[in-house]
């Protein structure tokens, strides 16, 4: 038997080189930061923060930021055995530019082509795939070749863990969508209908989908709130959690449950990365099997904290400081761990 993780995700990896100082653009900063990055690697950090046993597939380039990323990921405590190299290219760098409280800017080095997304299906432990409480995987994989095809088998060996739980104690394997728009990453599809097919392809095999307007827009053609959730749920899902920035969170389950969630009041520094937080406490919080609603107030507070941060990995929270800003009801700017 594999042994079992608590959450893989698969997708993104790079590293971030935030900038030091807030409110300049690029050409004006001097200093940097060098950080971990990739949305779904992040989730993983997120989740080992919070105690769940992790790892992420990807890969990256055969370089020395690569080492970094193996470096950085083994300190924050996530399983790095299915992190390959790529000799061909380069590990992806991103900048940002940073202006509280919403507007941050990224610029993607990701050329000639990501490493990331040369995954390929026959390098897929399946098995470890299949027995994972949680399998996390986004909208990016799906962009280019041979990721997409990896990325679908891995979905449908997850569809085939869950039709062999039915009628198990529990909940079966969950399986979730972030549909994680990019559009720079779909360049060569004007109006989106591949990125849209692929999208529906991907959500028949999901029992969680995850996303703002945008992105849901993308992926079901609503950008409405509730017709957005209604229509991953028609598309396959059984949960569809719908991001609305500052008006919060809304939350629909198939069995009639909604929970419609304000965010938790936060000074913002870099709201990159609170998705990915918010991402990782989700997943926390479903393995506990907590009520919908207590779910979606406990992934905001863990992303209002990130939010108050400058970057991101190691910005997430740990179990203690998500329990203390709930209690709190609010996250302030340059609370301990804040520049970490």
């Amino acid at each position: 038997m594999p042994e079992m993780y608590d959450v893989i995700t698969m997708g993104r990896i790079g590293v971030d080189l935030y900038p030091l100082q807030t409110g300049l653009p690029l050409a004006q900063v001097d200093t940097f930061g060098k950080f971990l990055g990739g949305s779904p690697t992040n989730v993983a950090v997120a989740a080992a923060r919070l105690g769940r046993r992790t790892a992420v597939v990807t890969r990256t380039g055969r370089d020395a930021f690569g080492d970094y990323l193996h470096q950085q990921l083994r300190e924050f405590g996530v399983d790095d055995r299915w992190v390959t190299s790529v000799d061909a290219y380069p590990t992806p760098v991103t900048f940002c530019e940073i202006f509280p409280p919403d507007d941050f800017p990224l610029y993607f080095y990701r050329q000639p082509k990501a490493p990331d997304l040369e995954i390929h299906e026959t390098e897929l432990d399946l098995d470890a795939i299949r027995a994972a409480r949680v399998f996390w995987m986004t909208g990016t994989g799906l962009c280019a070749e041979p990721s997409r095809t990896a990325t679908l088998a891995a979905l449908r060996a997850r569809s085939e863990a869950r039709e062999r739980s039915a009628g198990g104690q529990g909940p079966g394997p969950l399986t979730v969508f972030d549909l994680d728009w990019r559009p720079m990453f779909w360049s060569d599809d004007p109006g989106h209908p591949i990125a849209s097919a692929r999208y529906r392809e991907a959500l028949a095999h999901a029992t969680v989908a995850v996303g703002n307007l945008d992105e849901c827009e993308i992926a079901t053609g609503e950008r409405e709130p509730y017709p957005a959730a209604r229509a991953l749920l028609a598309a396959g899902v059984e949960l569809a959690v719908v991001k609305q920035g500052p008006k919060g969170v809304l939350a629909v389950h198939r069995d009639g449950t909604v929970a419609d969630v304000p965010p938790l009041p936060v000074e913002v520094v870099n709201g990159l990365g609170a998705g990915d937080a918010f991402g990782g406490a989700l997943c926390h919080g479903l393995l506990a099997g907590w009520e919908t609603e207590r779910v979606m107030r406990y992934a905001n507070a863990a992303g209002a904290i990130v939010a108050s941060r400058l970057a991101c990995s190691p910005a997430m929270p740990f179990p203690y400081e998500v329990e203390e800003a709930l209690v709190r009801g609010a996250v302030t700017a340059g609370e301990p761990g804040a520049g970490s």
